[in-house]
């Protein structure tokens, strides 16, 4: 490697882009290409960046499968900044194999990392826990380090483990301090930020309240039944029922755990919870329909009583109800969550870390655009989204992945 080389690498480490391409714009080597690549990258030009080391990783060819391994491991990089989630996830592997080969740990570490970041976005925590516990990032530069603190506590902030989720924190800020990278040290102070401010609102008693993320979790290990409208689901300190899947039981366990110890009218439920307009007997026998389906979903945790004019609800175990909503109620919350991160992501990478179909995110993209909440830029293959300002967004208990108990 020749000296300039060795000078633009020592630059872009130190984060000086610009110094960087002042030595290699004019050199078309498959080193120099690789370099530009990565710097037009850190520039926010990741289509440049794309084509260029794409070249430079045909351009080393078989000869040097480890500088090719290198750009894989780019590329890899870009993509996953760029939320383009249907990036082949099996060359990363191939490539961090050639690094491990061939000693370059440091690489093969951060492509490891790279891996478990792309498996955090997509929800899969066991997986991303998994590769982290399975490479040593002591060998990793302070930049490299804090992007695998970060991914640490990225894992820990969406298993409401927020003592683990401080911690690795506070190790992202101490290497990115020691980088010295002032872009990476604004990312970190940024990300630390989820841990101060309020992720949902606790409803008790008609009571609202506004719970940072230990308070949620503090919530889901206490004494009570949580009727958790983040994920859809009932929680007590000993089970949780999942009910995403069956909107219907969720919005009536919402209703009635928002007007515990009181009980809800039956007009009220079929108004709210079926939308009905006119009420008539078919719905009041579809609401004793779904009441008794309820009560065996919630069996073990919860009674449901029927009152003179309605329902209400009666947990086994617990002595209070607790709602926990997102601060803003919105049909494509979790849309809203992943655009809250500052990428712009593309419809079918949303797709892939929400596991919905492209169609039912490209219609709620569609909707939360006509209300300004959702922005696109780009056209065809390249579109993307990022979010408009909403209040109340982002909050890290919408994200994809298991909570405790689930």
């Amino acid at each position: 490697m020749d000296s300039l080389i060795q000078a633009a690498a020592a630059a872009l480490a130190g984060g000086d882009i610009l110094g960087a391409l002042k030595r290699v714009a004019l050199r078309d080597d498959p080193s120099a290409l690789a370099l530009r690549g990565i710097a037009m990258a850190q520039l926010g030009d990741f289509e440049r960046a794309k084509t260029l080391l794409k070249r430079a990783a045909q351009a080393f060819g078989r000869k040097d499968e480890l500088s090719r391994a290198r750009c894989v491991v780019a590329q890899a990089e870009i993509a996953l900044v760029s939320r383009d989630l249907n990036w082949p996830s099996h060359a990363l592997d191939a490539a961090w194999a050639t690094l491990a080969t061939h000693g370059d740990v440091v690489n093969a570490a951060h492509a490891r990392n790279l891996a478990a970041r792309r498996l955090l976005l997509i929800g899969r925590l066991d997986q991303a826990e998994q590769l982290l516990a399975e490479f040593d990032p002591a060998p990793l530069p302070p930049a490299s380090r804090a992007a695998y603190e970060l991914t640490v506590a990225g894992v820990a902030i969406r298993r409401l483990d927020t003592k683990r989720a401080s911690a690795a924190f506070s190790r992202a800020g101490r290497a990115a301090r020691q980088a010295d990278i002032p872009a990476l040290t604004i990312e970190v102070d940024s990300a630390v930020r989820v841990l101060h401010t309020p992720a949902a609102r606790a409803i008790t008693g008609g009571q609202e309240r506004l719970v940072l993320l230990d308070q949620a979790q503090a919530l889901l290990a206490a004494e009570v039944l949580v009727v958790d409208a983040c994920r859809n689901a009932v929680r007590g300190r000993q089970a949780s029922v999942p009910l995403a899947t069956r909107p219907i039981l969720f919005a009536l366990a919402r209703l009635l755990g928002e007007a515990w110890p009181g009980d809800v009218s039956r007009e009220t439920l079929l108004a709210r919870a079926f939308r009905a307009k006119r009420i008539d007997e078919s719905h009041r026998a579809r609401l004793r329909v779904e009441m008794g389906r309820l009560r065996a979903a919630l069996h073990g945790l919860a009674q449901i009583n029927a009152t003179r004019r309605g329902f209400a609800l009666a947990p086994c175990h617990a002595d209070t109800v607790v709602v926990l909503a997102p601060l803003v109620d919105e049909p494509h919350a979790a849309v809203l969550a992943l655009l809250a991160d500052g990428e712009a992501w593309s419809s079918s990478g949303l797709a892939i870390a929400l596991g919905a179909s492209p169609r039912t995110v490209q219609r709620a993209l569609e909707q939360l655009a006509a209300a300004g909440k959702a922005q696109p830029f780009g056209g065809g293959r390249a579109r993307r989204w990022t979010l408009s300002c909403v209040p109340g967004f982002p909050t890290a208990l919408l994200l994809p992945g298991p909570m405790p108990g689930g």
